[in-house]
């Protein structure tokens, strides 16, 4: 038996072992819920508001009810095919018959039962209804039952909400509410996390007042104010994460870039473009972080060809300038080596030092991938550790303990969502002499400022907004093979641009038709099987419309050595035809690719889609993208794909799919997992708690950094992190 307590401050960490019988520890065990303070939060996944005060006859068989009934007769027999006793109360609500049915093994629970249950008397009853399988009379079995009281407080506790809690295998609803229940007698002991202050300001009920609101309601409007607590915070404690980062990093000294050397200067005269004034405006907002004397942590957001990586070179050259290095992180050796080809043919000259050819003031850009050659891997790691590399562009292997550098100002991280808070703070332990680097990470799937502020918080978000003018731009048509004049028509139109001197790619969902599918991203409806790159190339080469075409393929199963060399014919004009998997997905610039066609398209997220054909109309020949799809016209994801066809901004299509599918993958592989953590929490519904919850968290945490006055909180961002370390692993 559990032992009964008086609650006490601080008895939330009470183990469950003290407070539940066996079998309710078992059920919240079950849920990793071990102590009153798990339990008291761990909500109920919805509730049902009974038929309370409803006629009987209204109610459909299995459905949770309540009604308010009164006992007619009671009849005893025995149970024919087991020991024990068959009890039967009929009931009547004054319109409709119903009968409690109750199967009990001893003799001593009929007569409870007889006792509580008598002729005449009103009762309120809870269970799901059912019907007797002979006589069809609407039946419950083993329902709870409490005296009636027909007064404003008793009728209000006839229809009160009951919470519904997650079940799993062999746990009955009654269990985890009888384990709420009993764990409410100690809700004035829980660890409180939020500040009274803060409480008062927001108007929320204190921690004990939520448990029971959200476990035992009266009302409907209980609910919503036992859950508004744990929201707000659940927003509060990832607030104070992010405030606590921010601290960390005005504590921390960074090299201040602010010199003024020849080769931004020297980049700037020789760009073949004008840059935008969105690009000067947020290059001169980066430019007076970079020169502060504590480390900077920016988000540069922009949509698909807004020029960013122009931005992120000249604030790597201002770093150079200023006698120090600047890394590039990428997240595949495709893209690294993408990179290291833009930058170097921007520079030129100016990134040949050490050569006859070299500028005067020129430095020199390395690449570092974890496939190199152990020859060339040692000459550029001699190079970053002495300093004569000035910029160094790679993939993880810039993470490895074996890399060190002379003085690294600066670290630019493409493609965000591809890494995590640790892959930052690993760079960050690179700096000289004991100081940080400043830190930019690049996304071009922009994220909607409530996503933001709950899964990037801890960065400061500069956007860009318009693209240069100097792309054409891409038009996008959804293609359903079910029409054969479309698809024909694709091919052809394909065909067409190859023709006329220009580049074609053509996506697919996997590497081999044999391979294991990949998952249906919104498991809606059944989709048929996707396509392979190895089969569609072949079944390419034998297409009338693309006769003569060159076909090559890319995949991440191609050595290293393998994919560069398709890179390099794509990029020399050698192949016409470039069939991949989305490893083409970010970072390939090929200007004269005119043509996206994806295959399968349905199988692709938002954010890929926009992408992907983000890769064509980069030159000067306006872009073409096909979504092709064989999918049914008009169904869910035939409507989804003509949406991503209709939208061309990033953002709106950033909005779109944070609507459609939530923030659980928004921005893929979340900064920490603490996104993928939350459990009362929703970016989407909860966008104005988030920002609250950040002006609350945020002072706070500047007047106290190491929260020495706050040790619950400081307690709960350590469990909260805890957390987010598992789920990433």
């Amino acid at each position: 038996m559990a032992r009964t307590r008086t609650p006490a401050r601080g008895t939330g960490s009470l183990p469950l072992e003290e407070v539940l019988e066996s079998k309710e520890l078992k059920a919240m065990h079950g849920f990793d819920v071990h102590t009153l303070d798990d339990m008291l939060r761990f909500a109920p996944r919805r509730y049902t508001v009974p038929a309370a005060l409803r006629s009987i006859h209204e109610v459909a068989e299995g459905e949770e009810m309540a009604a308010v009934v009164t006992v007619t007769g009671l009849t005893a027999r025995s149970m024919r095919n087991r020991r024990g006793t068959l009890l039967i109360v009929d009931v009547t609500d004054g319109d409709s018959a119903l009968e409690l049915v109750f199967f009990l093994a001893k003799e001593h629970q009929v007569a409870w039962h007889r006792s509580h249950l008598r002729v005449g008397e009103r009762y309120t009853v809870y269970g799901i209804a059912g019907r007797d399988s002979r006589t069809g009379t609407p039946q419950l079995t083993h329902p709870r039952y409490e005296e009636y009281e027909d007064t404003p407080e008793g009728r209000a506790r006839a229809e009160r909400p009951l919470p519904v809690y997650p079940l799993k295998k062999n746990v009955a609803q009654k269990t985890m509410r009888d384990a709420t229940e009993r764990g409410l007698e100690f809700a004035d002991g829980l660890q409180r996390i939020l500040p009274d202050a803060v409480l008062r300001r927001r108007g929320l009920l204190s921690l004990a007042d939520a448990a029971r609101a959200l476990h035992h309601p009266l009302t409907v409007e209980d609910t919503l104010a036992g859950r508004a607590h744990l929201v707000f915070e659940e927003a509060f404690v990832l607030q104070a994460i992010f405030a606590q980062r921010r601290a960390q990093d005005e504590r921390t000294p960074a090299p201040a870039l602010r010199g003024d050397g020849p080769l931004r200067p020297a980049l700037d005269a020789r760009l073949p473009f004008t840059l935008t004034d969105g690009q000067l405006e947020v290059g001169a907002a980066l430019e007076e972080r970079l020169a502060r004397e504590h480390p900077t942590s920016v988000l540069l957001q922009g949509d698909v060809g807004s020029g960013k990586t122009v931005i992120a070179l000249r604030a790597m050259l201002r770093a150079v300038d200023s006698g120090h290095q600047a890394a590039l992180l990428a997240p595949t050796e495709v893209l690294a080596e993408q990179h290291h080809r833009t930058i170097t043919g921007l520079l030129g000259d100016l990134a040949a030092a050490g050569r006859l050819d070299g500028h005067a003031d020129a430095t020199s850009v390395r690449l570092l991938t974890g496939s190199q050659r152990t020859a060339e891997r040692r000459r550029t790691l001699l190079d970053v550790t002495s300093g004569e590399a000035g910029i160094v562009i790679g993939t993880h292997a810039l993470l490895t303990e074996s890399v060190e550098f002379a003085s690294l100002g600066l670290v630019v991280i493409d493609e965000q969502h591809r890494f995590g808070v640790d892959h930052r703070r690993r760079l960050r332990s690179k700096g000289p002499g004991g100081m940080s680097p400043h830190v930019v990470v690049m996304t071009a799937t922009p994220i909607p400022r409530t996503a933001a502020l709950a899964e990037v918080g801890d960065l400061d978000v500069l956007t860009l907004r318009e693209s240069p003018g100097r792309r054409a731009g891409v038009t996008s048509f959804v293609v359903h093979e079910s029409l054969p004049r479309w698809e024909q028509r694709m091919w052809a139109r394909a065909g067409e641009e190859v023709a006329a001197g220009r580049q074609v790619f053509v996506v697919c969902p996997r590497i081999d038709e044999d391979d294991a599918a990949p998952p249906d991203p919104e498991g809606s409806e059944p989709l048929p099987p996707p396509r392979g790159v190895t089969e569609t190339a072949a079944r390419l080469a034998s297409r009338p419309e693309l006769a003569g075409a060159r076909v090559g393929v890319l995949h991440g199963r191609l050595s290293t050595e393998e994919k560069q060399q398709v890179m390099e014919d794509v990029v020399a004009g050698r192949i016409d035809v470039l069939v991949a998997t989305t490893v083409i997905e970010v970072g390939v610039d090929v200007p004269n690719a005119s043509t996206m066609i994806v295959l399968d398209a349905e199988r692709f997220g938002v954010s890929q889609l926009h992408q992907l054909r983000g890769r064509v109309g980069r030159g000067e020949a306006p872009g073409i993208a096909f979504l092709d799809t064989r999918v049914e016209q008009g169904s869910v994801s035939s409507r989804h794909l003509q949406s991503v066809a209709e939208a061309t901004d990033g953002f709106a299509l950033a909005e779109l799919d944070l609507h459609r599918r939530g923030a659980g993958d928004l921005v893929g592989e979340l900064q920490s997992g603490l996104g993928r953590t939350l459990q009362h929490l929703d970016v989407i519904r909860d966008g104005e708690v988030i920002a609250r919850a950040r002006e609350d968290a945020f002072p706070l945490v500047a007047a106290d950094p190491d929260l020495a006055d706050h040790p619950v909180l400081a307690a709960a961002i350590e469990t909260r992190l805890a957390d987010a370390d598992v789920e990433r692993s």
